[in-house]
């Protein structure tokens, strides 16, 4: 299977995003020096893919709305507060992706930041505000081969430290010390381990081991992000497959003995991994079962599949915008945000 299916974009189409409540040209998205959000890395943003679908001209847009729901959630943790209603996100985001007419795989990217140009961390004193922009986004890792991952150095940043179940941005130094290692190392990725020594996730991802047909992945608690593509996979595990799913905490040793395994996310989608630490997953190869979860997978977020069309959000590039509001039921007031 070719999971990357990117075809060509216009290079010369101007580009947009969305700033200090309007669409601006990309290069006039800039922020201060001084803003809080840069020195102190106090915002949280969440990744969203769309899929090209060639035949129709159009973006498909996977779970959107779950998305914006959790970046809405989570920042009460931090206390940055949502500038605007899920309606109004979800409005400006579809009128950004028509805006930009993108004829290829996609990543948007919304950020809630705190904007006061303080000296100090102090949250209160900030203001919030919310930008967007999209990009092209083929394969993040290689996810037609086996991945070779090692256990990180590292540890995961701890839900009394830097809580990791909201997406905040400078919680993503852990990310990077982890990754960076990893690729130094020779390896592809890295799995990271709680401070108690069971294992969290990936570096910026889900995790799931397969052992006797079974689904293991690490629980809520094991300071991981609560993933969104790692709900879709629970989800079509269940219902699709009949694959049981254990969520439980998980030693370093089980990864040298599972069956199978996989990271799973925005950026990873279903991504095989068939080493870790030098030692073979299985039998070397990527598994009957993640080759399975993988098709299926794309086969959802290319809206292929009708009992799944309500985590898709379908723009057409060559409708007008007013006509994809009306249809996608956000027409009520057509400015994206008051």
């Amino acid at each position: 299977m070719t999971a990357s299916h990117n075809s060509a974009s216009n290079p010369s189409s101007p580009e947009f995003a969305y700033f200090k409540n309007q669409f601006v040209p990309i290069e006039e998205a800039t922020i201060s020096v001084k803003t809080h959000a840069f020195l102190y890395g106090t915002s949280i943003f969440e990744g969203i893919r769309g899929y090209w679908l060639p035949e129709e001209r159009a973006i498909c847009i996977f779970r959107m709305r779950e998305h914006y729901q959790r970046m809405m959630r989570n920042s009460k943790i931090f206390f940055i507060h949502p500038t605007h209603t899920l309606e109004e996100y979800l409005r400006t985001t579809v009128s950004l992706v028509h805006k930009n007419q993108l004829a290829t795989d996609s990543y948007i990217r919304p950020t809630l930041y705190k904007t006061g140009n303080t000296i100090g961390p102090y949250m209160e004193n900030g203001i919030t505000e919310f930008c967007l922009w999209t990009s092209p986004l083929g394969q993040y890792v290689d996810i037609n081969k086996g991945l070779k991952v090692c256990v990180s150095n590292w540890r995961r940043v701890d839900d009394n430290a830097i809580p990791p179940r909201a997406k905040a941005g400078g919680a993503y130094m852990n990310t990077a010390l982890i990754v960076t290692e990893a690729k130094f190392n020779g390896f592809d990725e890295a799995v990271v381990l709680t401070h108690e020594g069971t294992v969290s996730e990936g570096s910026a991802m889900n995790l799931f081991l397969i052992q006797n047909g079974k689904l293991l992945t690490p629980g809520k608690t094991e300071n991981i992000l609560e993933g969104i593509t790692r709900d879709a996979v629970l989800t079509l595990a269940k219902q699709e497959l009949g694959i049981e799913s254990i969520e439980r905490t998980i030693d370093r040793t089980e990864l040298y003995t599972c069956d199978e395994a996989f990271f799973c996310g925005t950026g990873a989608q279903i991504a095989p991994i068939t080493n870790f630490d030098n030692r073979p997953v299985g039998d070397g190869e990527i598994g009957p079962l993640t080759r399975k979860l993988q098709n299926l997978y794309f086969d959802v977020v290319k809206n292929k599949r009708p009992e799944y069309q309500d985590w898709c959000t379908v723009v057409y590039l060559d409708k007008s915008l007013d006509e994809n509001l009306k249809r996608l039921g956000l027409a009520e007031n057509l400015n994206p945000v008051p």
